[in-house]
């Protein structure tokens, strides 16, 4: 432990051959961390400039990915600082809040998500009742709530965790994920109770709602015209790839916590890494290239394309 003005360090143990290829690590995380940065604001910044783009599905596009862009913020810079450094380190405060922002912006990802499947059901099978469910205070309601429930039930985890003794310093992995616990002497049950209690409510009704929503859209727009399944594949395909994405960047997570021992650590450095690599990336690529008004003004801006 190194112990100074009763700060206490927690060593990154998750990364494998930094002298060798510390430069390599930089320059391809630094180049995709521009990218998320760059893409994430772009369509942002269109959504908020561009009248015909103020529909609840749009902000709630814009939402996802400044989570996306706060995510990576919250990684990025610390693990570049890592990859210079000749001790990879972080004070256990930080490292907490590391964690927290993680988990907190996870759960309002899927919070996000859960919105926007209930706002394609009720545009899709509720067409006329729309404009009087999706109102802009109903909106914004949404928005504060996708962020603050999820960051309450982090918090109090965090509150219970920052008092449990340590008898461990070194922690498996690149970033604060739910690893951490394994560092404590002894595992707190509220904690244990409260973190099922916060993926019950985060992760598992979300799921569950979402499931529900785009089986009805599929039913009902089987049963429709044409105009009809045309415009629930092009407005929901997005936000389906998306969440398949997501579920598969949270299942990494748990894998590399579970099963981090059973592989080499090469292996498991190369998963993180994509881990947390390709889902703020690919979020804006999705959109960009499948929402049809996204994609107009975006080749209006790079390509001059005159938006029909």
């Amino acid at each position: 432990m190194e112990n100074e003005l009763n700060v206490t360090y927690i060593t990154l143990g998750g990364l494998v051959d930094m002298e060798k290829y510390k430069y390599l690590y930089f320059s391809i995380v630094f180049t995709v961390y521009i990218l998320i940065i760059c893409f994430n604001v772009t369509i942002i910044c269109l959504i908020l400039i561009h009248r015909n783009l103020h529909e609840p599905m749009y902000i709630f596009i814009a939402a996802l990915l400044l989570n996306s862009v706060l995510y990576s913020t919250n990684i990025y810079p610390k693990l570049l600082v890592d990859f210079l450094s000749e001790k990879q380190i972080i004070s256990y405060s930080a490292c907490l809040f590391q964690f927290f922002n993680i988990y907190s912006l996870g759960g309002s990802e899927f919070l996000l998500l859960t919105t926007m499947s209930y706002d394609r059901y009720v545009s899709i099978c509720k067409p006329l009742q729309y404009p009087t469910i999706m109102r802009r205070r109903t909106v914004s309601i949404i928005l504060v709530l996708a962020w603050l429930v999820p960051a309450c039930e982090i918090a109090v985890l965090v509150i219970l965790s920052a008092d449990l003794k340590l008898c461990n310093l070194t922690l498996n992995g690149i970033s604060c994920n739910n690893a951490i616990y394994s560092l404590h002497c002894e595992n707190s049950k509220t904690r244990s109770a409260l973190g099922v209690v916060a993926v019950i409510i985060t992760a598992m009704f979300p799921v569950l709602f979402i499931l529900f929503t785009y089986t009805r859209i599929l039913i009902i727009s089987y049963r429709s015209s044409r105009n009809v399944r045309r415009k629930a594949a092009q407005t929901c395909l997005p936000h389906l790839l998306v969440l398949i994405s997501f579920s598969c960047f949270c299942a990494f997570d748990v894998i590399i916590v579970r099963l981090g021992s059973d592989f080499p650590k090469t292996v498991r450095l190369i998963i993180s890494l994509l881990t947390i690599l390709y889902h703020p990336l690919f979020n804006p690529i999705i959109y960009g290239l499948k929402m049809k008004e996204i994609s107009k003004h975006l080749r209006k801006l790079f390509c001059g394309t005159k938006v029909m």
